[in-house]
């Protein structure tokens, strides 16, 4: 694989999506390097009026379904066109975790650390292109449409929004990598249509764009 310095992309979904955790407010943007992870991004699906699922009493004190959150179950597309190089889709969707809930879940971070890739990624998708390896990750459960080796276009659909390994409440985690073993990996830098969203920012993108 040559050396690359930076990949350009589509935005890997059509709606609302609200942008958390961008390399573009820090690096390392989730404080940490580990299996290439410095420049990655997160997504969170929301309604038309911005907004992630209510916040209930329920919310401070259990975990949630992950189908109360609108976006579980949309539509994750290829940000690229390139060739999947690997597929994992055997990991169920676990509650969404805010409030109290949220707390012991962070006591947990360490031993889906000591999982591995598998234990941090949940269900995923992996498309090599240009040079570099893009990862689409925390995929619901079953929703996984594609094969290793098969080639993508920009906009295939390739899974599900879900709740699968790291996470708090269903979203799309994005990364880039020099390499298809994460545990070898260096970040590679993105942007989408040449920029980059800062935390808080709504991306709206449609079908097509």
């Amino acid at each position: 694989m040559r050396v690359i310095t930076a990949i350009d992309l589509e935005y890997p979904f059509s709606g609302r999506w609200l942008t958390q955790n961008s390399p573009a407010v820090r690096v390392p943007s989730h404080g940490t390097a580990l299996f290439g992870t410095s420049y990655a991004i997160d997504f969170v699906p929301v309604d038309d009026r911005g907004r992630t699922a209510p916040f209930t009493l329920a919310s401070l004190v259990r975990p949630e379904r992950p189908e109360k959150f609108p976006g579980f179950g949309r539509p994750v597309l290829s940000p690229v066109a390139g060739r999947v190089v690997a597929v994992h889709d055997a990991e169920q969707d676990h509650g969404a975790f805010r409030g109290f809930p949220s707390v012991a879940y962070a006591l947990t971070q360490r031993r889906r650390v000591a999982a591995g890739w598998i234990g941090l990624a949940g269900n995923h998708v992996m498309i090599e292109a240009d040079g570099a390896v893009v990862a689409l990750c925390h995929l619901q459960h079953g929703s996984v449409s594609v094969r290793a080796g098969q080639a993508l276009q920009i906009g295939d659909v390739v899974g599900r929004c879900g709740n699968s390994g790291n996470c708090t409440e269903p979203h799309l985690h994005l990364q880039a990598m020099d390499h298809r073993d994460p545990r070898r990996a260096r970040a590679v830098p993105i942007t989408f249509r040449g920029g980059l969203p800062r935390n808080g920012e709504i991306i709206e993108a449609a079908p097509g764009d």
